[in-house]
């Protein structure tokens, strides 16, 4: 039986790794700017962290984690997401204490969640998400929104929407909430058995169902913005004053909810709006949370932050036609004829690694003719000829790929020559 990968998991293979590779390196160069220093937490987590961070009635933690008992009897979850393994961190190991506040971290990674896997959407996937702890400032907000218009700009996206709600403090929730019972509950027995069980645990997620989105009722459901007391409307005004003056322009949605039930105060999505991109159009999305860190055990510090998709972010590349600036290309190739040349080849691709080169050389014995076609194949921009007559004079006939101007240059020099070459 042939062995294949498992359902919702996918392999990154060479000429598309690359791609991965660049984003990864032009989202940690954002995060440097934006003095951002990135954290590496477990794969896996005790069950209750992700209970207690990501929240009981959350479709994550009912229906999509992956859980196991170890050997030593232990509930044990692969992360479905980034945050609360960054807070934990956060936590145990007294983050809050440093001077220099609020502690500001990046993380890279694979998230795992039980779900119908569709274009886009793994079981396996990998995540960026940023983190702020530390400081209730709405510039914090603005700051965090600001990244991540900036992370999609910077890659070539130009079809993008950011949308925005303000999901309250504990008081403005509390008296959302209860508006929010009093209108469902008549209609309770026309909702969905996940809906009907939300009303009862967090009614602001019956908003969220894909199942009951065109219901009636939730046309005329009371809106989070017209319960927000006076300091979450101020917090709400104050970070969109930060967004128009940076010049980020945004959209209002008072359905916006997430999917999470840590969120508090701002909350927002971004979207790809590119034609062709699919059903789906969220790309990422993020919020305040505060209260999380007190939940895992911590001190009460307030946080925000926000995740994205590199699968996503992919998608919308191509949906875009925007190609990554990946070259994969070789400084050189040795082509080597003859057992004393072999011997020099082997030794003069090795000096050239250890200069800063990328090199490669034939492994399989073939003639000049396909090593020439192998160094095109992989875009050699110098190939260097070596056989038993050159090796006896001391010299190597070095080929630009592009010009075709070929020259003999001594052996003791080729390194310094290519390595110049290349600096220039």
């Amino acid at each position: 039986m042939a062995m294949n990968a498992p359902r919702g998991t996918q392999d990154i293979l060479p000429g598309t790794v690359e791609k991965w590779q660049y984003i990864e390196e032009t989202l940690r160069d954002l995060s440097h700017r934006f003095h951002y220093k990135e954290i590496r937490t477990p794969i896996f987590e005790h069950t209750e962290l992700f209970q207690r961070g990501v929240g009981d009635s959350t479709d994550i933690v009912q229906k999509e984690m992956y859980t196991f008992e170890d050997r030593g009897g232990r509930s044990i979850t692969l992360r479905p997401e980034g945050t609360a393994s960054v807070v934990r961190s956060f936590v145990q190991n007294k983050l809050y204490g440093l001077a220099n506040q609020p502690t500001k971290l990046f993380y890279f990674g694979p998230m795992f969640r039980y779900e119908r896997p569709q274009q886009g959407r793994y079981r396996q996937f990998i995540q960026f998400g940023m983190e702020a702890l530390g400081s209730e400032d709405p510039a914090v907000d603005a700051e965090v929104l600001s990244f991540a218009m900036k992370a999609y700009e910077e890659l070539g996206l130009k079809s993008l929407k950011l949308v925005l709600n303000s999901l309250g403090d504990q008081v403005s929730r509390e008296a959302h909430r209860q508006a929010l019972v009093d209108h469902f509950s008549p209609h309770k027995e026309e909702l969905c058995g996940d809906c009907q069980l939300r009303l009862e645990q967090n009614p602001l997620r019956v908003l969220d169902c894909k199942k009951d989105k065109d219901h009636p009722a939730m046309e005329t459901a009371p809106s989070i913005l017209e319960y927000l007391n006076e300091f979450s409307e101020t917090y709400f005004d104050q970070v969109k004053r930060y967004l128009d003056a940076m010049g980020i322009d945004y959209e209002v949605d008072p359905n916006l909810v997430r999917g999470l039930d840590y969120y508090n105060h701002t909350a927002f999505e971004i979207m790809s709006e590119a034609e062709g991109f699919g059903a789906i159009t969220t790309l990422s999305g993020g919020g305040r949370y505060n209260g999380l860190v007190e939940d895992i055990g911590g001190p009460d510090t307030p946080g925000i932050g926000f995740a994205l998709s590199i699968e996503r972010l992919l998608m919308a590349l191509e949906a875009e036609g925007v190609e990554l600036p990946a070259e994969d290309a070789l400084d050189c190739y040795v082509i080597a004829m003859g057992e004393k040349a072999e011997l020099e080849a082997v030794k003069l691709v090795d000096q050239l690694r250890s200069n800063g080169l990328q090199v490669d050389k034939d492994y399989l014995q073939k003639k000049m003719k396909a090593q020439f076609k192998a160094a095109d194949r992989l875009k050699a921009k110098k190939v260097v000829i070596l056989g038993d007559r050159e090796i006896e004079e001391g010299v190597g006939n070095v080929k630009d790929m592009t010009s075709g101007e070929q020259k003999e240059v001594k052996l003791e020099e080729i390194v310094n020559e290519l390595k110049v070459e290349k600096e220039e």
